[in-house]
């Protein structure tokens, strides 16, 4: 039984990081669209362009979802934050499980 409460464990904490990780990205992707939309940072950079790409394929399918449900206010896409406080959510739930 102890070998399975250990591998519950490890999973938890893979998720938790998978998780932790795409929270940055969100981050990173919402930052980085500010950055290009107020021109501080132009797209025509190649590294730019490959952050950017990278952040948004990785992201746009949740976000997408979201926007289904939840519009964007004045311009301002509220999507990202949605997704974080969720992954928030999710993350306290599975550090509460493992307490228990």
């Amino acid at each position: 039984m102890a070998i399975l409460t250990s591998l519950f464990f490890a999973f938890v904490v893979i998720i938790n990081l998978v998780l932790e990780l795409y929270k940055w990205l969100l981050i990173i992707g919402a930052v980085l669209s500010w950055l290009v939309a107020f021109e501080v940072v132009n797209t025509r950079n190649r590294f730019v362009h490959s952050v950017g790409d990278f952040c948004f394929r990785l992201t746009e399918p949740l976000l997408r979802r979201i926007r289904r449900w939840i519009p964007s206010i004045n311009g301002l896409d509220l999507s990202p934050i949605v997704l974080i406080f969720a992954i928030i959510f999710l993350q306290s739930f599975l550090s509460h499980l493992t307490l228990s």
